[in-house]
């Protein structure tokens, strides 16, 4: 669901970055005054699962379109709302900037539709609401399914709503949605089961990573450094070799795109949209995930390493600031 910047102008465009920028500020507000303390290794680890997990594009049947994990249930159903929030605008700088997955003028509206309904949607409310009344694999997957399906939903009617606010005359507004959601519930059901899947693997293992969860509410199998290394080396795997699998048909937002207009992108043409592709094709080192004029498979392994890599460092090194200005304050 990563928007292009051909989808905004640039008002509506400033008016996302001005609402995830006030999220992210309130986020970063409550983890520094929390008295749970974030560990480390989990932020960076989860943040690289994420963003491998988001490399996995899966087929929808019948329909010719893909979808992949906005992974914004799964990440604070760990780590709680706004540390999942944070670790999310990690993920997709990263995406955005170094493999150009989404427009830079467009990153605030891909945040608040991908990251904030799933962070604050999905785990505050749903999941938080399901499991407060007791803790079961059968609560974690009603409340992993209902959170994917109703933050998908969310996220693709605030696309339409967004691309109607900027005048995109391409894309009528009745007919778009009418694209959009189906195909992002077909999304969401397939990621609620995966997400259902991790957590309840989370839940056998080692109860108390997952969040809301008191400590000893169910024996752990596993050591805390066991779970995340199972983690962390499934993040390299599926990030190095099974994203060589994903699937080559358009995601669900192109797929809705090329329905209407019969083109996957739509192009626009002024300074603004110029300036923003000409930085983004500077920083852009590993453009759609490959090696730049190249379609070696290698190209693709080596993002999906590089790029998990990355974004464990940048998430644990927030991590650590936090924590850090934590125990000054």
């Amino acid at each position: 669901m990563h928007m292009s910047d051909a989808l905004l102008n640039p008002i509506v465009a400033g008016s996302m970055y001005a609402l995830t920028t006030g999220v992210a500020v309130y986020s970063l507000h409550n983890v520094r005054k929390s008295e749970e303390q974030i560990k480390v290794a989990e932020m960076g680890i989860m943040g690289a699962f994420v963003f491998a997990a988001q490399m996995i594009n899966f087929s929808i049947p019948g329909t010719g379109s893909s979808g992949h994990l906005c992974g914004g249930m799964l990440i604070s159903a760990m780590l709680g709302p706004h540390a999942g929030f944070l670790t999310m605008i990690g993920i997709l700088i990263i995406q955005c900037l170094l493999f150009a997955d989404g427009g830079i003028m467009a990153l605030g509206a891909n945040i608040w539709n991908m990251a904030f309904f799933g962070c604050f949607v999905g785990a505050a409310i749903i999941w938080r609401s399901i499991l407060k009344k007791g803790v079961s694999k059968k609560r974690i997957i009603i409340a992993s399914v209902a959170g994917c399906v109703v933050t998908l939903q969310l996220g693709a009617f605030f696309v339409t709503l967004e691309t109607m606010a900027s005048n995109v005359t391409e894309l009528p507004f009745q007919t778009f949605l009418a694209f959009m959601l189906p195909i992002h519930l077909a999304i969401g059901l397939v990621e609620g089961f995966i997400t259902a899947a991790i957590l309840c693997f989370v839940y056998e293992t080692r109860s108390e990573l997952l969040w809301g969860i008191e400590s000893g509410t169910k024996e752990d199998r596993k050591s805390y450094a066991g779970v995340m290394s199972v983690l962390g080396v499934t993040a390299l795997a599926v990030a190095g070799m099974f994203s060589l699998m994903a699937s080559s048909h358009p995601d669900g937002l192109e797929w809705s795109v090329e329905k209407v207009t019969g083109s996957t992108e739509l192009v626009k043409s002024g300074e603004v949209y110029e300036a923003f592709a000409s930085i983004q094709e500077k920083l852009a080192i590993l453009p759609d995930y490959a090696f730049k004029n190249s379609d070696t498979i290698a190209g693709t392994s080596f993002s999906g390493i590089i790029g998990a890599i990355i974004v464990a460092g940048i998430c644990t090194l927030l991590c650590v600031i936090v924590r850090l200005t934590k125990k000054k304050s």
